[in-house]
């Protein structure tokens, strides 16, 4: 695809913006410690942190994934996804506040706070060392292949040429100024990527095939794929994306960016809020921004690839060079830039190569946070000081960019590995919600959970498929591994010993975790959830009516 010279200088404007904002926001980060580089010395305000937030939820594979669904399963399709606002409300009026009193540099600090002993060291270890650097490569490596795909299908540059400027993109702007020049550019690189969407929506909607807004909300095969609420009629289809996530997924499966009881990049940045308001004020934005109002460029622009694209044939068509077999519906977004002019692409693959990098550095800033904090700080050096911790958490960067990107281009089954990964945290969502409260549950609860966990999730997504001529559902799979983790951590529970009593006095003294308050906050998070819920229904009629 050739570019114009509008479409280059639009590209170096992107660039040069990327290395100036973090430049600027660094004259504040090297003046300051180590808190200044993890935590932007608690100066966030909320409107800031709900925008990194949802950039950072923001991949190149965000439009596809979308455009497949809508194809596929029409816009109720969604809820396999939307129903994890539940989650993001109990984060907003429950948990946000617990961890803005816990005080916590990181998620996984949690552990020695609330257990205690070699089992909650062993813990803190573990999960630091899982999600810092397993999980994170694992999400690179899927993030960091869509790149290559669109890179080399659409623009003709090399595997290799995609990952060495996404690298050095990345780092520049999250290791130059830590979390605060991660924050203040994740805020340039989402408007970006919003005006990109804007511009192929437009685009999709005044193509010929389309023939205008009226036209695109008229046609009967739009119509049918636009309604809030699944297909009722198609049982299994009901069952896999909306009774499964509304009333088992959303509390009891760990997901990144939706942890129950929050965690990740929403718990990393809600650490750097100016106060428990703004912690609040932001995690309630982002989950207005990320369910409400985000997707909906690229539900527009999948509505109109209906039309340009009516089946998979006619994909293929827009990609002659690429093996058929890899072209599905998700391939149908990448064919709708194809009709994006000169003048404007540039624009879109700013805001492609803008989804990249907020999401890759938004895992190297955690996953060197985990490193630097939990693993250095705790078990090599405990005395490092803050400028040790910062280059520390440097090096941890690149160290996982560089293996993010050999891993990338060997992730041929990208999605059987997502699969492992979200069916892994099945079954120990609920224990992230009750450790808060129930007092009961000990360092073991969690590493039981774990263990049978991800043994199940072994057998079900490997070991079965290889040995059983059985075929069953992804939604029976998580089923199963939720009910024997349950079982199995309940059990462990109550066959160990409870937290010895200090430990606990002293974490219910420091998060305060009054009755009377959370019930008010459960409240106003599920009347919260209805009420965004209802926004989404009503946005939903106010666009596609004609």
């Amino acid at each position: 695809m050739d570019f114009n010279w509008i479409d280059w200088s639009i590209v170096a404007l992107f660039f040069a913006s990327l290395v100036a904002i973090p430049a600027l926001a660094s004259r504040v980060a090297r003046t300051k410690d180590s808190a200044e580089y993890f935590k932007s010395a608690g100066s966030m305000p909320w409107w800031l942190l709900g925008i990194s937030m949802v950039a950072a939820t923001t991949s190149t594979n965000s439009a596809n994934l979308f455009t497949e669904i809508i194809r596929r399963d029409g816009l109720g399709g969604n809820w396999v996804w939307w129903a994890f606002l539940l989650t993001g409300m109990l984060t907003v009026f429950v948990y946000s506040r617990l961890w803005m009193r816990s005080g916590a540099a990181t998620d996984i600090s949690f552990y020695e706070l609330r257990y205690s002993g070699r089992p909650a060291a062993f813990l803190r270890c573990f999960r630091a060392v899982y999600l810092g650097v397993i999980f994170n490569l694992v999400v690179m490596a899927m993030v960091l292949l869509g790149a290559i795909k669109i890179g080399v299908v659409m623009f003709g540059v090399s595997a290799w040429t995609v990952l060495a400027v996404t690298s050095v993109a990345s780092l520049v702007y999250s290791c130059l100024s830590g979390i605060r020049g991660t924050i203040y550019t994740d805020f340039f690189l989402f408007a970006v990527v919003m005006a990109g969407a804007f511009a192929v929506m437009h685009y999709g909607v005044n193509h010929p095939s389309v023939g205008g807004w009226s036209a695109l909300m008229a046609n009967p095969a739009v119509v049918e794929k636009s309604r809030f609420l699944p297909d009722f009629s198609r049982t299994d289809a009901l069952i896999a994306v909306f009774v499964i996530p509304v009333a088992v997924q959303w509390w009891n499966v760990w997901y990144a960016g939706s942890e129950p009881g929050g965690g990740g990049y929403i718990v990393q940045r809600m650490l750097t809020a100016k106060s428990t308001a703004h912690a609040l004020g932001g995690t309630l934005f982002f989950n207005l921004l990320n369910y409400a109002i985000r997707p909906w460029p690229w539900y527009i622009a999948a509505f109109a690839s209906i039309l340009v694209f009516p089946d998979l044939a006619s994909i293929r068509t827009a990609f002659p060079g690429v093996d058929p077999a890899l072209v599905g519906d998700d391939m149908a977004y990448p064919a709708m830039i194809k009709i994006v002019p000169n003048g404007w692409m540039g624009l879109v693959a700013a805001s492609l190569m803008g989804a990249l990098f907020s999401t890759i550095a938004a895992h190297l800033s955690m996953g060197a946070n985990y490193i630097s904090n939990d693993i250095w700080r705790r078990f090599v050096r405990k005395n490092a000081s803050g400028r040790e911790l910062v280059l520390v958490a440097r090096v941890s960067s690149v160290a996982l960019m560089a293996l993010g990107c050999v891993l990338a281009p060997f992730m041929e089954s990208a999605k059987s590995a997502f699969d492992l990964v979200v069916q892994i945290g099945a079954g120990t969502g609920v224990i992230f919600l009750l450790r808060w409260f129930w007092m009961r549950i000990n360092a073991w609860t969690e590493i039981v959970a774990m263990a049978v966990s991800l043994a199940c999730a072994v057998f079900f997504q490997l070991v079965l498929p290889r040995f059983s001529q059985v075929q069953m559902l992804f939604w029976q799979k998580l089923l199963w591994t939720i009910g024997v983790t349950t079982a199995a951590w309940i059990v462990a529970t109550f066959a160990t010993p409870p937290e010895d009593q200090a430990t606990i006095v002293r974490f219910k003294a420091l998060v305060r975790a009054d009755g009377r308050d959370i019930g008010k906050g459960v409240l106003a998070a599920f009347l919260a959830a209805i009420a965004i819920f209802a926004s989404m229904a009503l946005v939903t009629w106010l666009v596609l009516r004609h």
